[in-house]
């Protein structure tokens, strides 16, 4: 990631990254929308459109930025919108090691099935603020392994709750994450410094936590929902 006050955690799963769905109706051009799912991001967007703040304050999307990105509640969900920047700990692989990554971490904050570090290059994952009096996840509904819906730029990528972060700065998803978005994964360098949206389906979860495709899946139906409740 490109701050200096690392999360704990990158992240993986045995399961690869499911190719992205085309809308029923679209032709596979480079203009098309692209998205996991049934829902499209504009679908989810105009739920998002203003926050009913839940956190005690709000977060930094860096260590040099100001506090500006508050944590929102919605019905079934929280969101917030911030920027991008790339966990790689965990598993150590040629993308996310000592060599790619000056912060690089050998562990996330939860893990695999089998009992090791999830690895970032494989598996979509979103990172949450470590728990403190600012905002506590677990009190809202969130857990290891909950599905988020991250959003950028038109397309939809669903990810699990799989590392968590400073107690200050939100805005950090796995190197899998941003390469389904087109959104630069080098842990150095890459990112994005705004325009990503992460909704986080409360009491959620996916078992195994590495397993993709399942969190893909209860993601459409937790996107479905969410659209018919807010």
């Amino acid at each position: 990631m490109r701050s200096s006050t690392l999360t704990l955690g990158a992240a993986t799963g045995a399961a690869l990254l499911a190719a992205a769905v085309l809308p029923a109706t679209a032709s596979a051009s480079a203009s098309a929308p692209v998205r996991e799912g049934s829902v499209s991001a504009a679908a989810l967007l105009a739920k998002v459109t203003s926050c009913s703040q839940i956190s005690n304050g709000k977060y930094r999307t860096d260590d040099e930025t100001s506090a500006s990105i508050p944590v929102c509640g919605k019905n079934g969900a929280v969101f917030w919108k911030a920027d991008m920047d790339i966990d790689c700990d965990g598993q150590r692989t040629a993308k996310c090691s000592e060599d790619t990554d000056p912060w690089y971490q050998d562990d996330t904050a939860f893990h695999q099935s089998d009992g090791k570090p999830l690895r970032a290059d494989s598996l979509p994952y979103v990172v949450v603020p470590s728990s403190s009096s600012l905002w506590n996840y677990g009190s809202a509904g969130i857990k290891g392994g909950g599905v988020v819906a991250v959003i950028y730029q038109n397309k939809v990528e669903y990810a699990v709750v799989g590392d968590t972060g400073p107690t200050k700065i939100i805005g950090e998803a796995s190197y899998a994450t941003a390469k389904a978005l087109g959104i630069d994964p080098d842990p150095e360098n890459g990112g994005t410094d705004s325009g990503v949206t992460y909704i986080l389906f409360k009491n959620s979860k996916v078992s195994p936590i590495e397993n993709h495709s399942a969190a893909v899946t209860l993601g459409d139906e937790l996107a479905q929902a969410f659209l018919r409740d807010n």
